[in-house]
């Protein structure tokens, strides 16, 4: 690997403080990027470069440059981050940061302390038989699609830049080639931990989890048992997380353990896909043939992923391994129930619901059985449910959702006497309504479109689009009406692919 001398850029550009790259040296492996031939800045995120207190002006002049892995930025210390992971159920001991380089952490304006990686910057010693590149259509894929998760909401990692490469990738076929820069609350993972135990090395764990609580959970410091907090506390997030992704038809399509954030972050969008009709058997991702990552088995394999976290954590939770089993199982099996706890709040929010009874859940999966069985469309209905709740004159806009648009009467009558019992006026259950359902999702064909003119053309006028119409995704916008529309049949994206 040919290591390239880089000139610094000025020390303003970016204020690290990188307190990873201070832990033991087998966490990671120092690695600098690959040199770009051509770089070209695509797109800066600038709002979110000034939120994290970087020179922005000096990023318009040397973004090509910076985030191509070109030219470093005085005291950035490039790292390949080691960690391991279950792949669709098989266990690796070693993955690693493959064509992910950490070039530092910064403070940002609001405190936080947030990792910035480059994906695409070449090989790092985790690549195995890879090049540590990545193609330009991954790139704009993963590029919409966490701002898009920002702007809807959802805790996600952020996309600061891209920048084109000016050099071929080869897959199956030559694509072009580029460089995205991500930004993490930090990019440590359940496989982190995985590489530790492992290799059987405890005080590695415990090094680990120490780093991770006083990075993300510092209110458990003073905790009775830091481990078992710090165990449920992950586990709280996820389950929120894993909701919030069914509340919106996400689904990741490769959620492996080295692909879940002890943060609580939804991190690498590589095979991810919005649901356009509802099934709660809908897989996009052309890697799950059986469909282990499907939409609706996406809360079960959270728990099992977390199980996984519970196992790294028995030595450290009691010294006593059947006590540390006995208190690990009981936070996984609370996880279900925070789950459910989750999904059934905002899935009440998502009907216009402010009370609680019991017959909600089955409210609501009745009406979940009527969209599948009428292959409604969950964004498009659920949308217009909400101009439904404060206008009734909306009832056929919403039927018209369904295959069969008689069904829906029956379903519709239960949800008005429901309603009744609820105090709110007609138009604050439909503005609350409007909060949570969004009008606008990053539809899959659009995605294709922008990735295909963009690859083929070098055009990235739907791109830029895009990315406009879905920084406002609860707002009605009349200029765009057209992105809220499922696709035509001949439009209809049905495999998506990860970024490797």
């Amino acid at each position: 690997m040919t290591s390239v001398l880089k000139k610094a850029a000025p020390v303003c550009a970016f204020p690290f403080d990188n307190s990873y790259a201070r832990l033991p040296q087998h966490f990671f492996a120092l690695q600098e990027p690959s040199r770009a031939a051509e770089p070209w800045l695509i797109k800066l995120n600038e709002e979110l470069a000034a939120q994290l207190g970087l020179d922005v002006d000096l990023l318009r002049r040397e973004g090509a440059a910076i985030f191509s892995g070109n030219l470093l930025p005085e005291g950035a210390e490039p790292l390949a981050m080691a960690y391991a992971g279950h792949q669709f159920g098989g266990f690796v001991p070693l993955l690693g940061d493959g064509r992910a380089i950490l070039l530092g952490e910064v403070i940002d304006r609001n405190g936080k302390r947030q990792d910035i990686q480059l994906k695409g910057a070449g090989q790092t010693p985790f690549s195995r038989r890879g090049d540590g590149r990545a193609a330009l259509g991954p790139v704009l894929r993963e590029y919409i699609v966490s701002e898009a998760m920002y702007a809807l909401g959802i805790p996600a990692t952020r996309a600061l830049a891209a920048v084109s490469t000016g050099q071929p990738v080869y897959r199956e076929e030559v694509l072009p080639g580029a460089v995205f820069t991500r930004v993490a609350g930090s990019h440590i993972r359940i496989g982190t931990f995985q590489f530790f135990a492992a290799r059987g090395d405890v005080e590695g764990i415990k090094a680990l989890a120490d780093y991770v609580i006083e990075r993300h959970y510092p209110e458990l410091e003073a905790a009775e048992n830091p481990y078992l907090a710090l165990y449920q506390a992950v586990c709280e997030r996820q389950a929120a997380l894993i909701a919030r992704w069914l509340h919106v038809g996400f689904i990741h399509g490769v959620m492996n353990t080295d692909n879940m954030s002890i943060s609580g972050e939804t991190i690498d969008f590589g095979p991810c896909a919005f649901m356009d009709a509802y099934d709660p058997a809908t897989v996009f991702s052309s890697i799950d043939h059986h469909g282990r990552y499907a939409y609706a088995n996406q809360p079960g394999i959270g728990q099992w992923n977390l199980a996984r976290l519970g196992e790294t954590l028995l030595p450290l939770i009691d010294s006593d391994q059947d006590r540390a089993v006995e208190r690990a199982n009981d936070v996984i099996t609370d996880y279900g129930k925070r789950f459910q706890a989750h999904w059934l709040s905002g899935m009440r929010r998502k009907i216009g619901l402010v009370s609680e009874e019991d017959g909600d859940l089955d409210l609501i999966q009745s009406l979940l059985a009527l969209m599948q069985d009428g292959k409604a469309d969950f964004t498009l209905a659920f949308r217009r449910l909400c101009a439904l709740a404060g206008d009734g004159a909306a009832e056929t806009a919403f039927t018209a959702s369904f295959r069969e648009p008689e069904t829906c009467g029956e379903w519709l009558a239960r949800w008005r006497e429901r309603l009744s019992r609820d105090l709110q006026s007609p138009a604050e259950r439909a503005e609350a309504m409007c909060k949570v359902n969004p009008a606008l999702i990053p539809r899959n064909h659009r995605i294709e479109q922008a990735i295909v003119a963009a690859t083929e053309d070098g055009d990235f006028s739907l791109f830029e689009a895009l990315l406009t119409v879905l920084s406002k995704p609860y707002d009605d916008q009349p200029m765009f009406a057209a992105y809220m529309e499922p696709p035509k049949p001949e439009e209809r994206v049905l495999k998506t692919f990860c970024g490797t």
